[in-house]
């Protein structure tokens, strides 16, 4: 009987990646390489988005030990020659539903691309949070990896549903800090997993319609009119810091009446990193105090 010797993934772009055999070196966008980990599988490197700096944001990084593993770059900066460099056998990357590699300059993922088997998977606004996780499970399982051990998700489900049916009234509101005049309030419905957390009962607080596909940019005294009582707030390095806005009264208000609970909106597509995520917002619900 002939041995199977060929790797293939189809991946949320139609295109087939495949390789002689199964891709063990792997290169990723940062919170696809936390995914990865998860499962056991630890990149080569990892590179990170226009948005990023010079040195990888730990906040997208979940459980990836960033010390071992080497960091490409980010958006335009990361070249296609470093990422050939590490031995790589299959880069793997994300996608905001097109074609497009997030992260990567077109130019230079064209390159990789001829060079280098691609996966590319969805996490736009098209796909749940359980599909995202599925296909990045799917995704592990060709690589040789099996399900996150103890990752825990179904009791963190049960416990956030309980924990939101306990907390009626309650809300739970999702932001990015701009600077001390202006705030990105998240649109739930944008978010996979925002919508988990809706779907688990959760009552998310949401800013008027209006521009803005992902987030409504407006100033701290509408945040503060939506009157949560927990905050989801970004702390991704492009975000504005919290410890900044001491002064902005608006933001006083909201920190003061509500509590604060660190938010990655780029949250590793694993079972392990969404127990996490419903377990911290289940254990705020459980804490918060009763409706104003």
């Amino acid at each position: 009987m002939a041995l199977q010797t060929q790797w293939e993934f189809l991946d949320d772009r139609g295109r087939l990646a495949a390789a002689p055999r199964t891709p063990s070196r792997l290169v990723a966008y940062i919170q696809a390489g936390a995914a990865l980990f998860d499962h056991g599988l630890r990149p080569e490197g990892v590179f990170g988005s226009a948005h990023d700096g010079a040195g990888p944001d730990p906040a997208k990084a979940g459980a990836l030990p960033l010390d071992g593993v080497a960091y490409l770059g980010s958006g335009p900066g990361v070249e296609a020659d470093a990422v050939l460099a590490t031995g790589a056998e299959l880069l793997v990357a994300v996608t905001y539903g097109s074609d497009q590699i997030y992260g990567l300059d077109p130019d230079t993922a064209k390159y990789v691309e001829e060079r280098l088997p691609v996966v590319v998977l969805d996490v736009g606004q098209g796909r749940s949070l359980d599909e995202i996780r599925d296909r990045f499970g799917a995704l592990a399982r060709s690589l040789g990896a099996g399900p996150p051990a103890g990752a825990g998700l179904d009791a963190a489900r049960e416990r956030l549903g309980a924990a939101a049916a306990g907390a009626a009234g309650v809300r739970v509101l999702a932001l990015s800090p701009a600077g001390t005049d202006s705030v990105h309030v998240a649109r739930p419905d944008a978010w996979a997993d925002l919508r988990a957390l809706s779907g688990c009962g959760v009552a998310m607080a949401a800013p008027e319609p209006g521009a803005g596909a992902s987030w409504s940019t407006t100033d701290w005294a509408a945040a503060r009119r939506l009157a949560p009582d927990v905050v989801l707030t970004d702390v991704r390095s492009n975000a504005f810091p919290v410890e900044r806005l001491g002064g902005v009264g608006d933001w006083e208000a909201i920190a003061a009446g509500a509590r604060l609970l660190p938010w990655n909106p780029e949250i590793p597509p694993s079972a392990t990193a969404h127990a996490r995520f419903l377990d911290a917002v289940a254990e705020a619900l459980e804490a918060a105090s009763p409706p104003r």
